[in-house]
């Protein structure tokens, strides 16, 4: 083939180096945004916090309060009193500088990088705890420990024990044999025998929590039945029960435990209290709490019966460019040290300029899901109506991926309760009426029915489905079998229990 130059004429869409670093901050979460709002601190001197207390009223600040007015047929309207304060005094050194970069060109070709402090604390931190940061949640294995000091044993019963705590996981069940424990330590002991290893097993299986250490379901049971005073009420009921008819109990076959256990109803009903009463992973009061805490990013509240919709204002901290560094740009001035004031100065701004537009782009998504999910917040879930990014991206006029950057990781806190932006979305399934009804509203629909039902005679997928056909909404079994195992719902034969 014969090479040769052609010139050819066509469009392509790039992002500025601007719109780039605009779409990382609208991604992030709120622990992530105030990351990086204090790394920007830390590393670029024309940025500093505002602490000025003449500042307007927060309730005033950031809002938009969404009119629903029931009463007429009219689209809602939206009055938005977002502020728009000026963070800086621009002067003679805010000239000369460029808005935007070409679409051409990184951010790192113009400014220089400049590494954030490694040693600095976080702003406003004035309760370092060095130990507090650097403690460790006791585990299960650290509270059997605790316990096995003391405990006055033998050296042999010591390493036994240390051995049969090492094979407890983290729910307190054995995951070794006492046989397997033995074939672990006869060559360090070679005169131990079994007996030994089960005595040491027993004395352990008396610890806190009650029924760790057990070999399995009905073991933890028995452990924590036999710890029990001997004139608890229905204490040897429940020991039969659990010795001989776990496995009926499992499938909540009561018919067969009361035939061949001969027990009647009501003794049958003390029996299974006191089985209930019990712990069946024991390891689980004892594990680290891995909670985490929410900050909601958005307030969402009904004053004098309009919705309000207004940003968290304590998720970040205000910002601010330093006029006294500011000033000292000089503008014919080409040194390093000018270039390195005027780089930073334009990060800055860019910086300033993507958090304001973040946060508008917040509260005006935000605006538009209460705007369509009013009936949720005036009557729950069961009013949830079917919404998708789509629609949201079209009242808003952005894009689709936009919304989605929005929505993700970010929180309302409303009247009832705290949600993320996604849970306001959700597919939809047509009514008999030619409505729609959201998977959000047949969900809270399962929730409800299974709630009213006789706890003799559980409703079946089947069933549910049949009664929601009655009031209009078309499900089939296999959908209403799919949402009630995204709930943790169990069948209608584990939901099945004396009255």
């Amino acid at each position: 083939m014969k090479q040769s130059l052609q010139l050819k004429i066509g469009q392509q869409l790039t992002m500025t180096p601007q719109l780039q670093h605009a779409i990382k901050l609208l991604q992030l979460s709120t622990l992530d945004l105030q990351q990086e709002i204090q790394q920007a601190l830390e590393s670029n001197p024309m940025l500093e916090l505002n602490e000025d207390s003449e500042q307007p009223k927060e309730t005033e600040e950031n809002s938009e309060t969404v009119d629903f007015s029931s009463q007429q047929n009219e689209t809602p309207k939206a009055e938005q009193t977002t502020n728009t304060e000026e963070t800086s005094e621009e002067g003679d050194w805010q000239q000369n500088i460029p808005d935007e970069l070409p679409v051409d060109t990184q951010w790192d070709d113009v400014y220089q990088n400049t590494s954030p402090s490694t040693n600095s604390l976080p702003a406003g931190d004035d309760s370092f705890d060095i130990d507090a940061r650097n403690s460790e949640i006791e585990s299960l294995q650290d509270h059997l420990h605790w316990q096995l000091n003391l405990t006055r044993m033998s050296d042999i019963d010591r390493m036994i024990a240390l051995a049969i705590i090492d094979a407890v996981d983290t729910i307190g069940r054995l995951t070794l044999t006492p046989e397997e424990i033995l074939a672990s330590l006869i060559e360090t002991y070679p005169e131990l025998e079994l007996d030994e290893v089960m005595a040491v097993l027993h004395r352990v299986q008396q610890f806190d929590p009650p029924g760790v250490a057990a070999a399995d379901l009905q073991d933890c049971l028995l452990i924590q039945l036999q710890q029990l005073t001997p004139d608890t009420p229905w204490l040897a009921e429940a020991k039969m029960v659990v010795t001989k008819y776990l496995e009926y109990l499992g499938t909540r076959d009561y018919t067969q435990i009361m035939r061949r256990s001969r027990l009647k109803e009501p003794q049958l009903k003390a029996a299974l209290e006191l089985i209930q009463s019990l712990t069946p992973n024991p390891g689980e009061s004892i594990s680290p709490n891995t909670a985490e805490y929410i900050a909601p990013d958005v307030f969402v509240a009904k004053i004098k019966g309009r919705w309000a919709v207004e940003l968290n204002p304590d998720i970040a901290p205000k910002l601010r460019i330093n006029s006294g560094y500011a000033s000292l740009i000089k503008r014919a001035d080409s040194s390093d040290d000018n270039t390195y004031l005027r780089d930073n100065l334009q990060e800055a701004r860019w910086f300033l300029k993507s958090l304001q537009s973040r946060n508008e782009t917040l509260l005006k998504v935000a605006s538009k899901i209460v705007e369509y999910q009013r009936g949720f917040l005036e009557y729950g879930e069961e009013a949830m109506k079917p919404l998708v990014l789509h629609d949201i991206a079209e009242a808003v006029e952005m894009h689709e991926s936009t919304i989605s950057r929005v929505t993700t990781q970010k929180y309302m806190h409303t009247p009832r309760g705290i949600f993320e932006l996604k849970y306001f979305f959700s597919s939809h399934v047509s009514t008999d009426s030619g409505g729609e009804c959201s998977s959000t509203a047949i969900r809270a629909l399962i929730k409800k029915l299974v709630a009213a039902e006789n706890p003799r005679k559980p409703l079946s997928d089947n069933k549910i489905a049949q009664l929601m056909a009655e009031q209009g909404i078309n499900v089939a079994r296999r959908t209403i079998a799919k949402y009630r195992e995204s709930m943790n719902v169990p069948p209608s034969n584990e939901r099945k229990r004396l009255v």
